[in-house]
């Protein structure tokens, strides 16, 4: 077991848990300006409320987003909106950054008890690592793996079987309501990175402001 603790504004948490799955976008890696932009362009280009998207896409699959904000679109609209996204982005590297904290964490955390669990497709979730200096987890679950994306509890219970490890031994880190929502329909304690996002999510476990706040003190 890993022996974690976890320290917010004064208090410290002590747990133990079998792994640790961590979302990737918002919460190992910085990519907000590349998804701004991107969505900003593609909000403009069909006179879509850019607010009113950013309340849902954070934590979803491309595909679900478009769905939700555009449910006119014809099926083959849809299919080139959804390419026209994939280029965006994987082109975007504009501010791609490690999160504070993400660096020392996985390299503190043994490389078979922690896994990545994104709504990016495998290719972007590559290039996002990369580009923010983040190794490539021996497990790491995208859009291209599961049948539902988040919050759907689909790719956390992947990863936790590939790390054979029990779902309600793992602990999820995330930023995004769509990403807490899957873990805990995984049966999963969670550790929510405080925004305006999770700002009064129900039912946190634990609540801290980034990964400066998270170490691994050992294993059981």
């Amino acid at each position: 077991m890993l022996r974690l603790t976890v320290t917010d504004r004064g208090a410290t948490r002590r747990l133990e848990c079998a792994a640790v799955l961590f979302d990737m976008d918002g919460t190992l890696v910085d990519s907000s300006r590349c998804v701004e932009r991107t969505w900003l362009a593609w909000c403009a280009r069909h006179g879509i409320d850019s607010d009113a998207l950013f309340r849902v896409s954070h934590g979803r699959r491309n595909r679900e987003t478009v769905a939700l904000m555009a449910p006119h679109l014809p099926p083959p609209e849809v299919e080139r909106e959804i390419a026209a996204l994939v280029r965006a982005e994987e082109a975007c590297r504009e501010g791609i950054a490690a999160v504070p904290g993400a660096r020392r964490v996985l390299a503190a955390l043994p490389a078979d008890r922690w896994a990545v669990v994104t709504s990016a497709w495998r290719r972007l979730a590559e290039i996002r690592l990369r580009a923010a200096g983040l190794p490539e987890p021996r497990v790491l679950v995208t859009a291209d793996d599961v049948a539902a994306g988040k919050p759907d509890p689909e790719g956390y219970l992947r990863a936790a079987a590939s790390l054979g490890a029990e779902p309600a031994r793992c602990l999820v880190v995330e930023d995004a309501p769509a990403g807490l929502a899957a873990a805990r329909a995984a049966g999963m304690r969670t550790l929510a990175l405080r925004s305006r996002l999770t700002a009064g999510q129900p039912h946190l476990d634990l609540l801290c402001d980034d990964l400066t706040a998270l170490r691994h003190e050992g294993a059981g």
